[in-house]
C-alpha cells in the first residue's frame, strides 16, 4: 500500500518547480521570504497536499514535545513524594 497518493506527489512536484522559478514563498499566506531549501519545498508541497485532503501521512511529532511532557511527569512525581514524606 502506498503512503502517498499520485496527486500528492504532483503537489510536491509543483512546489519544487515553484522553488526553481523563485516564486515559492514560506510562511502563512506566503508572507515570508523565498524558499531556497529543497527540503523546505518538499515540506510545503506535502502540507499543501494535506490541506487539500490528499493521502499523505500525518506530520511526525517533534522530540522536543516528548521531552517537555516527561519533564513535567518527573517533576510531578517528585512533588507527590515530598507530600507523602510530610504526612
Amino acid at each position: 500500500m502506498a503512503k502517498y497518493s499520485r496527486s500528492a506527489s504532483k503537489d510536491v512536484e509543483s512546489a519544487m518547480e515553484r522553488r526553481k522559478k523563485g516564486t515559492l514563498k514560506s510562511g502563512p499566506g506566503g508572507k515570508g521570504g523565498t524558499v531556497k531549501s529543497r527540503k523546505q519545498a518538499i515540506a510545503i508541497g506535502l502540507s499543501e497536499a494535506r490541506a487539500k485532503g490528499k493521502k499523505v501521512p500525518a506530520k511526525k511529532k517533534t522530540a522536543a514535545r516528548k521531552k517537555s511532557t516527561t519533564k513535567r511527569k518527573t517533576a510531578k512525581s517528585k512533588t507527590t513524594a515530598k507530600r507523602k514524606k510530610k504526612a
